[in-house]
């Protein structure tokens, strides 16, 4: 998991005025707000720097949040305003907490987590679309893996699968062969391009289907694009017969091992409300499909080395994302590193992601009480194993280019 990104923590009609929201996101739990005075959202660590209550419990006062626990009232940037057990003492300089910058764009609340400065961030990307009411009907909805999110990830950027896993829904066993794809990519994203030849579609669709018939080789093929973004973000692109189908995929990396996507699945056809639960359950059927295997995978992280699993040429997307990935990590964006660990057997550990104030105000460098670090024994292990040569040198990482040369060929 990945700090240093925008991520799309919930839909923006889900954070109602007057009402904390929690959510929990690469491990850390945070609180989503709306301002009293221009409605807009606040994003901060759903932990008080008093005694660790969470803030969500709390209640909203004015631009403010109040802790349940203590009534220590917090500002929208993490710093504390008022200790009520000592209204005449000043504040001391590490009461605040980490508040995260937010956007509100395409449906969404976003939230950079990470301490990079506005001009060093990763972009959004482009999902305009889903702000075109005129050209698009869309619906939304949410699904809870027991995966992890980039294992889910590989999966919706997959076109060999489709055949075996979606087979008799947008799958076609009869050709199974991935053909020749085109390819747009950044250091952000990675597009593959291809045109498939699926069944015939059943039910409202299959009726109205203009293409509709039982030949393969008649059969019209339908062009399909996948697309990734880093570190968390899919769309799947369908030219259907009827009309164009896109759905945008926020995979939300609750833990290691939960994710939870919430999806905008937008269509040109079919664009009356009398059609939007038939169009949400075709996306379910295909999230239940894909959950019974990807549950199933082992093991269940992505290995580091791109040589512990094998690739061919229809995997290019996933091999880059993958490649990208080792040069995260190699950057020091993983959030191992940004966890608290308690005292005692049980060594319960709360992850805390630096937010950019931590580098905007220097001179509070040591204000927070929640900092970045790890315990001895987990660092040292990681030392362990950078000496026992699991954890590959930089230096000895093959290059995005001899890998892909090596799929292709």
């Amino acid at each position: 998991m990945f700090k240093n990104f925008w991520y799309a923590v919930e839909f923006s009609h889900d954070v109602v005025a007057g009402k904390p929201k929690k959510v929990k996101i690469l491990g850390q739990q945070l609180v989503l707000y709306r301002k009293t005075s221009d409605n807009s959202v606040v994003a901060m660590s759903d932990l008080c720097v008093h005694r660790g209550a969470a803030l969500s419990g709390g209640e909203i006062k004015g631009d403010c949040i109040v802790c349940p626990y203590h009534g220590w009232e917090y500002k929208p940037n993490g710093e504390v305003q008022k200790i009520p057990a000592h209204p005449d003492k000043g504040i001391p300089r590490k009461a605040r907490i980490d508040s995260y910058p937010v956007q509100e764009k395409y449906m969404f609340v976003w939230v950079f987590l990470g301490d990079l400065p506005e001009e060093e961030r990763p972009p959004i990307p482009d999902w305009s679309d889903i702000d075109d009411t005129e050209n698009f009907r869309a619906v939304t909805g949410e699904f809870l893996w027991k995966s992890n999110y980039e294992r889910i990830l590989e999966n919706g950027v997959d076109v060999s699968h489709t055949p075996f896993v979606h087979g008799g829904v947008f799958g076609n066993k009869e050709k199974p062969e991935t053909p020749e794809f085109e390819i747009e990519s950044s250091p952000w994203h990675c597009k593959v391009s291809v045109v498939l030849n699926p069944p015939n579609s059943k039910g409202i669709w299959g009726m109205l289907n203009p293409n509709k018939t039982k030949n393969l080789q008649e059969r019209p093929p339908v062009p399909v694009s996948t697309t990734w973004w880093l570190p968390n973000l899919l769309l799947l692109d369908v030219g259907t017969p009827m009309g164009q189908l896109k759905i945008f995929d926020v995979n939300i990396p609750i833990d290691e091992e939960t994710t939870l996507v919430k999806f905008v699945a937008l269509r040109t056809f079919f664009k009356g409300k009398w059609a939007d639960g038939d169009a949400r359950r075709r996306v379910f059927k295909v999230l239940y499909e894909d959950q019974a295997v990807v549950d199933t995978v082992r093991p269940e992280l992505l290995p580091f080395d791109l040589s512990d699993e094998l690739h061919v040429k229809s995997d290019y997307n996933a091999v880059l994302y993958r490649r990208r990935r080792q040069e995260l990590i190699e950057m020091g964006w993983g959030v191992e590193g940004n966890t608290i660990v308690g005292e005692g057997p049980a060594r319960v550990e709360q992850r805390v992601i630096p937010s950019p104030i931590r580098k905007e105000v220097p001179e509070l460098a040591s204000a927070w009480n929640f900092k970045e670090v790890r315990s001895r024994e987990i660092l040292r292990g990681n030392t362990d194993r950078t000496a026992r040569g699991d954890v590959p040198r930089t230096d000895s990482l093959p290059s995005t280019e001899s890998t892909i040369q090596e799929i292709k060929s």
